[in-house]
């Protein structure tokens, strides 16, 4: 095997270590409703959840993909032996911020962790900003750290507004029992979109990879199956895993919810999430389905939803991309300074 072959493997490696980070870390998105309503134990929900997280691929295309690969980052105006180095830092920053973020329990993004570490890296590789696809990738990425959140709670609003009103004649008990057969089916709408959404930024990643070492030239526009099912087994295995920290921020402390918010929460987050993943858009799961909590619990009255509790998440939803940033940046310059010594 070639030194730029055993660079690519190791890069790819590095590329599924973040993707089953991403699948423990954002578990919690999958699985933290279902849990918390008692709809399913724990190990049953990641099951569940890891199951849609992999069969996803078969449901969704790759355009989040593409736009990952070749619409966020300008490589080539990078010198040619350090495109693939900046690669590198990049998911390694975002595997840092992902960590610290876990530990802590707060449920911020994996994917704008990754866009961010990309950017980082890409900026002090070119030692400046035109090495972004601004106008391509990003502006609709940044977008949507915005739009997302609000998409969510507002469907998650209209959606529970909705079945208030068509069983406001049944008892409590018997909607109970209704929505804990369909939670089921939400929480597996809603890890399908996910796992469509959330893989397919690391395939974006080998994609590249695979195009700059001169592998594949096609592949951020046809990424080849077998990255395909090697991301989807990645992040599957990684909700396997759990990340129960970020359950219980996600499942509880926002705001106290039944099996029938947890229906709506779920298909308010499914349906935003599908609908920017078939539009090639790396939204964040984590603040759509945030969102769409907040907007359930914002239907019994706004003092439902612990306000001082969604406020550190927003915190980390900001922190997340120049943090990562910073990380993948610092990242660089350690590689970039340990090649001058050893050279």
């Amino acid at each position: 095997m070639t030194t730029l072959m055993a660079f690519v493997v190791i890069i790819i490696l590095v590329a599924l270590i973040f993707d089953f980070v991403n699948g423990f870390h954002d578990a919690a998105n999958s699985i933290a409703t279902v849990v918390s309503t008692r709809v399913l134990s724990p190990g049953a929900a990641v099951i569940w959840a890891a199951f849609f997280n992999f069969i996803a691929f078969a449901i969704f295309g790759t355009k989040v993909a593409s736009t990952i690969g070749k619409g966020m980052l300008n490589l080539n105006l990078i010198a040619e032996e350090w495109r693939l180095w900046a690669i590198f830092a990049g998911v390694m920053g975002a595997i840092i911020w992902n960590l610290i973020t876990w530990y802590y329990g707060l449920p911020s993004s994996s994917s704008h962790a990754l866009v961010g570490g990309l950017a980082g890296a890409a900026v002090a590789a070119y030692n400046g900003f035109d090495g972004l696809f601004v106008r391509e990738g990003w502006v609709k990425t940044i977008a949507f750290i915005f739009i997302s959140p609000l998409v969510g709670m507002v469907l998650g609003l209209l959606i529970m507004t909705t079945i208030l009103w068509v069983f406001r004649n049944r008892t409590p008990d018997r909607v109970d029992k209704l929505f804990r057969r369909m939670q089921l089916l939400s929480a597996a709408f809603f890890s399908l979109g996910h796992g469509g959404n959330d893989a397919q930024k690391t395939m974006g990643i080998i994609a590249a990879v695979l195009v700059y070492a001169n592998i594949n030239p096609n592949a951020t526009k046809v990424v080849p199956l077998w990255v395909v099912l090697i991301c989807h087994a990645a992040i599957g295995l990684g909700t396997l895993s759990g990340g129960w920290r970020i359950v219980h921020t996600m499942g509880s402390r926002i705001t106290k919810l039944k099996p029938v918010g947890g229906f709506a929460a779920e298909t308010a987050g499914a349906v935003a999430i599908a609908i920017s993943t078939y539009g090639g858009i790396p939204v964040s799961t984590t603040h759509t389905i945030t969102g769409a909590i907040a907007g359930v619990g914002a239907t019994k009255r706004l003092s439902a939803v612990r306000w001082g509790v969604a406020k550190s998440v927003v915190w980390a939803w900001i922190l997340t991309i120049p943090m990562s940033a910073l990380l993948s940046a610092l990242t660089f310059y350690v590689i970039k300074l340990i090649s001058s010594i050893v050279r």
